[in-house]
């Protein structure tokens, strides 16, 4: 069931709640407890500003300017000078649901009470995301240290009523006249905000997040897909039994061939080539050790979910305010943690992806597809079949591949050298949204590859699981035949990879997957 609304407070937000709020428009609700908690941090904040020696962020410059002292005078100023200086992105623009979920994670680190804002520049940010407006962000200005700055601060401009947004109906404005629709009052950044609304990690941690929401789906379905190759090209399921995975605890392997096995139960496919007659010893290892692949990306998965629920679960600012309501620097801004799992993520999604792609190839292949005809093909040789269909599929595999390489390794220095090191956290997370659509799309590719050779094997019947997701691809891509127009059939399965269609078909006929 989606969820309407989120109440942001002291705790966490989880990643479910970044997925309702960044794709669902779920509302955003400030918690109780947040309120006391802001308040008495920016009680703190305000002490300082009055105090005559320097204090970083509330009366100095930033980064290379930290020594650079700030008459009270000029603070508003100043505030706003780093936000209008820092929202330096440039490129295209980042995807809405990116920029919502890096605006509800930055107002989830506001409302811990440990960055020094006001309520109600915390509550105005809560508004723009009620509102449906979303700042215009460019897709390169973030170095993933000191935070994500430049799309932060393209954010922070449009609460201050400043830059280009589109409005809940996507149309494209300057910030000022769609919060005035809204009847929001734009905010005159005070001591201290200025840093808080643009020093932390929250765009590459979203991107982490939306990132493993979609790539649990898409494990389960890998599964899928692979049970269907085997079926499809006469492999056994013999090499899934649980007590052969038991030999090797790893916790994803197990799960990915509990959920092979299940989806072949009672598959005639499989059943009629179990006799002695059956010469094959062994099947290729994209069949065989399809759970052993899909289970260290399963485990992948979740290591990078405990760093994302650490990382959710964080106030990352500097300078931040303490419990006993010090104000002190720190690096908690610094994105490796969050950069190393992205680009970690991106390994397994290639490695599944190309697992994938070869499983394909064996079934267009009449050499290795065990009767079926060449590339599947209605009458091969004035028809083609699925035979560009694989090029395609490998030319994203290539793809995958190339963005495999981490952006974590790199760094660039930067603020004369004061940010020596930084995390290209926000490059590795972009590439890993790359990443996952070509993995969607090489899946795809495999589906309607072993439904067409699934169809191909009549009269044998498959699996309950695998023939229900055969159906639902049925139900909008028609069966085996003369050549057609392909890509739109492509695009047609892409959707409902995606969507979690083929998940859920073959969740309808057994129990849930894992």
């Amino acid at each position: 069931m989606l969820r309407t609304s989120v109440v942001v407070g002291i705790g966490p937000v989880s990643i479910d709640d970044v997925v309702a709020v960044a794709r669902h428009d779920a509302r955003v609700e400030v918690g109780a407890d947040a309120r006391a908690a802001v308040l008495a941090s920016r009680r703190a904040i305000e002490e300082l500003a009055n105090d005559p020696a320097a204090h970083y962020g509330i009366s100095t410059g930033f980064g290379a300017l930290a020594t650079t002292f700030i008459d009270s005078d000029k603070r508003t100023q100043l505030q706003q000078s780093l936000i209008r200086s820092h929202a330096a992105g440039s490129g295209g623009e980042v995807e809405r649901e990116v920029v919502r979920a890096l605006m509800l994670l930055r107002l989830s680190t506001l409302l811990t009470g440990r960055t020094g804002v006001r309520l109600e520049t915390a509550e105005t940010y809560a508004a723009l995301l009620n509102a449906g407006i979303t700042p215009i962000v460019r897709e390169y200005g973030s170095l993933g240290c000191s935070g994500d700055l430049a799309p932060l601060s393209h954010c922070t401009l449009a609460v201050m009523g400043e830059g280009e947004v589109r409005d809940a109906a996507g149309t494209a404005m300057p910030a000022a006249e769609a919060l005035a629709a809204a009847g929001i009052t734009p905010v005159v950044l005070a001591e201290k905000e200025g840093l808080a609304l643009v020093n932390g990690t929250d765009g590459m941690l979203g991107m982490l997040s939306l990132a493993l929401h979609d790539l649990r789906m898409l494990a389960t379905t890998a599964d899928i897909t692979a049970a269907m190759s085997v079926e499809a090209l006469l492999g056994t399921d013999a090499v899934f039994a649980d007590d052969l995975q038991q030999l090797r605890p790893q916790v994803g392997q197990r799960a990915a061939a509990s959920n092979m096995f299940r989806v072949l139960a009672g598959s005639a496919v499989v059943a009629s080539h179990r006799g002695e007659d059956c010469t094959r010893v062994q099947d290729a290892y994209s069949l065989r050790c399809a759970p052993q692949v899909h289970g260290a990306a399963r485990d992948t998965i979740a290591h990078a979910t405990v760093v994302a629920d650490r990382e959710l679960a964080s106030a990352i600012d500097n300078p931040v305010v303490t419990l006993d309501h010090r104000v002190e620097s720190n690096g908690n801004f610094h994105g490796a943690p969050v950069a190393y799992v992205l680009d970690f993520l991106a390994i397994a999604v290639a490695d599944v992806a190309s697992m994938a792609e070869r499983r394909t190839d064996r079934m267009l292949d009449p050499a290795r597809s065990h009767g079926l005809p060449a590339f599947l093909a209605h009458d091969a040789g004035v028809d083609s079949g699925f035979m560009i269909a694989q090029y395609t599929s490998a030319g994203i595999v290539s793809e995958l591949k190339r963005l495999a390489a981490p952006a974590s390794v790199d760094s660039i220095p930067s603020s004369a050298m004061q940010e020596d090191h930084v995390s290209m956290g926000w490059a590795a997370a972009r590439k890993l949204r790359r990443a996952i659509d070509g993995l969607t799309r090489v899946l795809a590719i495999e589906a309607m590859t072993a439904a067409r050779a699934l169809d191909l094997r009549a009269p044998l019947a498959p699996a309950p699981a695998t023939a229900a997701v055969v159906a639902r691809i049925r139900t909008r891509v028609a069966g085996p035949g003369p050549d057609r127009f392909l890509s739109p059939e492509i695009e047609a399965v892409v959707e409902e990879v995606a969507a979690g269609g083929l998940r859920d078909a073959a969740e309808s006929a057994i129990d849930t997957l894992a």
